[in-house]
């Protein structure tokens, strides 16, 4: 039993005790003052009459106690978890219960913050998927209603030469592979978002990997007429733990964004990757000089969908998830990923990943 309720329920059997002893006491003090010849059945009576009393007190004590510290705190807890029921999860005791009471108000509550946090989260992933299939049925309809629209033209004889046959199909072309590079996309998300999609976490040598980045893209952008500059200071031997295949795709995903929104009317299109020695951590600079980005939309590029341009429209391509999907792979690496920028001078993407030492465990990166 619980030390408070002990000392309560001993208190009041030592008051019971109290009274009885009184008693006790008082009915030989009773008895010799009466005269020899008194009637026993009086002092039968008396007796009784007294322990009648000294019940009905006790009953009574009892009553308000039992009220007071048991009935009391029962009901408002049954009143409370009627609300849980209901679903009204903001129902609280706040009441300085003591003893097992207060125990029990104290399980309540973290069973009450846990359920409406529980309730919080499924009302956020409720809200993401709504926002998420709304999102995928605009991008989804964007293609195949061009597609719709030059499949009617071909089959009404608008392309009624080669070259508009051609321009037509290629076009039709163009917009499946959207289609299906979103598709991609989205499949390659959720997977590594359920945790379906393994990673191969092992060590890499940062200046090697992007040694090899570089050279893989540096070709694609300078077809694209942009230039890439490439500045490493970190040691040839910094080691990080990560998944280079995901790591390539995560770089290759901040690239096309950047590429994706870059100015073309500036005299220099250009990219910068910058490796950054910071203690017992790397940090990877990758900046673009394109239009950049509002201040109030920096904090949000990297939300599934999120697009700077809020009529949405898909002309430059992309699915809007790019980002996101980055993110994703950076903090799964136990890394960290924020953006900076400014409007019409450019956006840099920062990264930090820790160091591998043989000191600390892989799993610290995972």
């Amino acid at each position: 039993m619980d030390y408070t309720i002990f000392m309560k329920s001993r208190a009041c059997l030592s008051t019971i005790l109290a009274l009885l002893l009184v008693v006790f006491a008082a009915v030989p003090s009773y008895a010799s003052s009466e005269t020899a010849s008194a009637a026993p059945s009086a002092l039968i009576g008396t007796i009784s009459l007294v322990f009648i009393l000294l019940l009905l007190f006790i009953a009574i004590v009892l009553f308000f106690w039992l009220r007071r510290n048991i009935f009391r705190p029962i009901t408002k807890l049954n009143m409370a978890m009627l609300c849980i029921t209901e679903g009204n999860f903001n129902h609280a005791l706040e009441e300085d219960a003591k003893g097992e009471i207060g125990e029990i108000y104290q399980s309540y509550e973290d069973m009450r913050l846990r359920l409406k946090e529980s309730a919080e989260d499924q009302i956020e992933v409720e809200k993401t998927n709504r926002e998420l299939i709304s999102n995928i049925s605009h991008d989804l309809k964007t293609p195949i209603t061009a597609i719709k629209g030059y499949v009617e033209g071909i089959i009404d004889g608008v392309a009624d030469t080669p070259e508009k046959m051609d321009r037509y199909i290629r076009t039709i072309y163009n917009k499946t592979n959207d289609m299906d590079k979103l598709i991609n996309e989205l499949t390659f998300y959720t997977g590594i978002d359920t945790k379906r999609i393994p990673y191969n976490f092992h060590k890499i040598k940062l200046t090697d990997f992007f040694g090899d980045c570089v050279e893989e893209v540096g070709l694609e952008l300078e077809a694209k007429n942009i230039h890439l500059d490439y500045s490493c200071f970190v040691s040839a031997e910094t080691v990080i733990i990560a998944d280079s295949e995901q790591l390539r795709r995560a770089v290759n995903n901040i690239i096309d964004n950047g590429v994706k929104y870059m100015d073309r009317s500036k005299e220099e299109c250009k990219i910068e990757i910058r490796l950054l020695d910071e203690a017992d951590s790397v940090k990877i600079e990758i900046e673009d000089n394109g239009r950049g980005i509002a201040a109030k939309d920096v904090g949000q590029i990297f939300e599934r969908f999120f697009r700077t341009d809020s009529s949405r429209n898909s002309a430059r391509g992309g699915s809007g998830i790019g980002l996101s999907v980055v993110k994703k792979i950076v903090e799964d690496h136990g890394g960290y990923i924020w953006a900076s920028s400014r409007e019409n001078e450019g956006t840099c993407i920062h990264v930090v990943f820790r160091k591998y030492s043989p000191t600390t465990e892989d799993s610290h990166f995972v």
